[in-house]
C-alpha cells in the first residue's frame, strides 16, 4: 500500500511538470481551458444527464456554469449572462451530431434602480423577499427571467408556452430572505407535457480536493496519498480530505423531460435496445460579433450584436477536456463540435497519464487504449447491443442508456458503473457520482480489467458537502451569503477524520 502510494504520487508530480502551466488534470476543475479561464460566465463547470429517480420515464439534464461563486459577494451577486446562449444538446441517432437542443436565454431587469444592491428586505419599509413576483418580491431589484426553447431541425417550440419563468437568486441571508428554501421552491416550474425546469444559484455539487490536485497532485497522506484504503474506498458517505468546493455556489439550469421527447422514434426502449441510448452535452455560446457603442450614445449601455453564435465551451464527459486533451488543444476542443473529435483521437487512445503510470510500473493497458472508447463512442457497456456500424465517430458525448432503471439517490454508489450501479457514470452522470476517482481509474485501465488494473486511485473526497436531494431539482440550495463558511485543511468538514477536522498532510 505504501509503495503504491509513493509511486502514484511520483507519477502525479511528473505529470504535473509535463503538463504545466495549465494543470487541467482532473474532471470539472472549473477552469477547463485557457479560453474559459478568461470568461467565467461561459465556463461550464459540470454537465449531468441521468434517468429521473422520481420519474423513470424522464431524463434530467443539469448544466452548471460560472465557478467558485462566493456566497457573500454582493451587491449584485451572480446573474446569468443575457449575452450567452446556454444549450443542452442530444444526439439520438449515434452520428455525434445533435438532433435536438434545448436553448436557454436570460433577460435582466432592474426594478428599483435607486437601490444600491440587487436584493434588500426588512429595510427602508421594504418587506423581506418571500416571492419571485408579486407581493413579497418588492426587494427583488435585480431580477432575471428566462425562456426555454426546444429546437428540432427547423422547428422551434417554447416549452413554457408563454409563461414567465424567473431565475432563483443567490441566498443573500436570513434578514433579506428569511425562508430561502420556500423562495427557491417558487422557482421550480411544472410545464406542460411532463417538463420541469429550474434555473438559479445553488450549492456547487462537485467535490474534489482541488488544492491538492493543483499542487502537483499532492494528495493528503491521511487520506491515502492518492490510493485509498479499502475501507475508505467503500465509504460513500464521508470525506477524508477537504472538499474545495464546500461553501461555494454555482449557477445551475436543470431540465427534466420525458424520454419520448429525446429518442429518435419518440418511444421508450429497454436497456438492451440501442435506440434508447442517447449522447448528450452542454454548451455555452456568445455572439460572434459585438459592437461596443460610444460612451456618448444614447443606448443605456447596450451594445450591438450580430445574430450568429460562436461556441465558447462544451462539456460531455467530465474528464475529457481536463484529463485527456493537451493544453495546446484545449481551446480548439472547446469551440469545436463533438463530431469532429477524431482530430483528438491520439489523446483518447494513448493518454499521457497512462504513459506515466506505465513508466513507474503501475499496471496500465498498452496503447492503443481501446478500453476508453466507451467514453467517446456508442459501444458496450453503455450501448451493449451497438455493433461496429452503430459506434459512430469518436465524439465526446456523455452517453446515457435511458432503458437502465434509475437507482434512488440514497442507494446510489459513488463509483457508479465501476461499483455495479448501472445507473451511474459513465452511463450518464448524477451529482452523487465521484467522477474524479472514476476518471482516474478509467485512465489506469479499470474499464479493461478491474482485477489487473484496479488500483484504488482517489483523493479521499467521496461525497458533496451539501446534501444532494433525490427530488427535483436534485441540487442543494445556495449557501447563505451571511452565514456560509468554507471547509479546508485544518477545518471541520471531514467527519471520519479525528475530531471531524480535515487533514493538512
Amino acid at each position: 500500500m505504501k509503495l503504491k502510494s509513493k509511486l502514484l504520487l511520483s507519477s502525479f508530480a511528473i505529470l504535473a511538470m509535463l503538463t504545466a502551466p495549465s494543470h487541467r488534470l482532473f474532471a470539472a476543475s472549473h477552469r477547463e481551458a485557457p479560453i474559459t479561464a478568461l470568461d467565467h460566465k461561459a465556463d461550464i463547470t459540470d454537465w449531468f444527464a441521468f434517468v429521473s429517480p422520481e420519474h423513470p420515464d424522464r431524463v434530467v439534464m443539469i448544466l452548471n456554469v460560472d465557478p467558485f461563486l462566493e456566497p457573500s459577494n454582493g451587491p449584485n451577486y451572480f446573474p446569468f449572462d443575457p449575452n450567452i446562449l446556454y444549450e443542452m444538446k442530444i444526439d439520438n441517432d449515434r452520428d455525434g451530431v445533435e438532433d435536438i437542443s434545448f436553448q436557454f436565454r436570460f433577460q435582466t431587469e432592474i426594478r428599483a434602480p435607486g437601490v444600491f444592491t440587487g436584493f434588500v428586505g426588512n429595510l427602508l419599509n421594504i418587506p423581506p423577499i418571500t416571492a419571485l413576483d408579486g407581493p413579497g418580491s418588492e426587494g427583488f431589484s435585480l431580477r432575471q427571467s428566462y425562456t426555454v426553447t426546444m429546437v428540432q431541425g427547423p422547428r422551434r417550440s417554447d416549452l413554457a408556452y408563454g409563461q414567465t419563468l424567473f431565475a432563483v437568486p443567490s441566498n443573500v441571508g436570513p434578514r433579506t430572505m428569511p425562508n430561502y428554501n420556500a423562495l427557491r421552491a417558487k422557482g421550480i416550474y411544472e410545464l406542460p407535457n411532463g417538463v420541469r425546469v429550474f434555473a438559479g444559484t445553488v450549492a456547487d455539487p462537485f467535490f474534489i480536493d482541488l488544492g491538492a490536485a493543483f499542487d502537483s497532485l499532492n494528495f493528503r497522506m491521511a487520506a491515502g496519498g492518492g490510493v485509498l484504503a479499502p475501507s475508505v474506498d467503500a465509504d460513500d458517505a464521508h470525506n477524508y480530505a477537504p472538499n474545495t468546493l464546500a461553501g461555494f455556489n454555482v449557477n445551475s439550469i436543470v431540465l427534466e423531460v420525458p424520454i419520448t421527447m429525446l429518442t429518435n422514434d419518440g418511444k421508450t426502449h429497454s436497456a438492451s435496445d440501442k435506440n434508447g441510448v442517447i449522447g448528450t452535452d452542454g454548451t455555452t455560446s456568445r455572439h460572434k460579433v459585438t459592437v461596443l457603442r460610444d460612451k456618448n450614445s444614447n443606448n443605456n449601455g447596450q451594445n450591438d450584436k450580430a445574430n450568429d453564435w460562436g461556441q465558447v465551451q462544451r462539456m460531455g464527459n467530465p474528464l475529457i477536456n481536463e484529463l485527456i486533451i493537451g493544453t495546446g488543444s484545449k481551446d480548439k476542443f472547446s469551440i469545436d463540435d463533438p463530431a469532429n473529435d477524431s482530430q483528438f483521437a491520439s489523446f483518447f487512445l494513448d493518454p499521457l497519464l497512462a504513459q506515466i503510470f506505465a513508466s513507474l510500473k503501475i499496471p496500465v493497458p498498452p496503447a492503443p487504449r481501446t478500453d476508453l472508447l466507451p467514453l467517446v463512442q456508442y459501444t458496450g457497456p453503455i450501448c451493449p447491443f451497438c455493433n461496429e456500424g452503430d459506434a459512430g465517430p469518436i465524439a465526446d458525448l456523455l452517453r446515457l442508456n435511458t432503458g437502465v432503471p434509475p437507482t434512488p439517490f440514497a442507494m446510489a454508489k459513488r463509483l457508479g458503473l465501476l461499483a455495479g450501479d448501472a445507473a451511474g457514470f459513465p452511463n450518464g452522470r448524477r451529482p452523487t457520482d465521484d467522477v474524479v476517482d472514476i476518471a482516474a481509474r478509467a485512465v489506469a485501465g479499470i474499464l479493461k480489467n478491474a482485477t489487473t488494473y484496479g488500483t484504488r486511485i482517489g483523493d479521499g473526497v467521496n461525497t458533496p458537502s451539501a446534501p444532494i436531494s433525490g427530488t427535483f431539482p436534485y441540487v442543494a440550495p445556495a449557501y447563505s451569503g451571511r452565514d456560509s463558511a468554507h471547509a479546508g485543511p485544518g477545518q471541520p468538514g471531514c467527519t471520519n477524520q479525528p475530531g471531524g477536522i480535515c487533514p493538512v498532510n
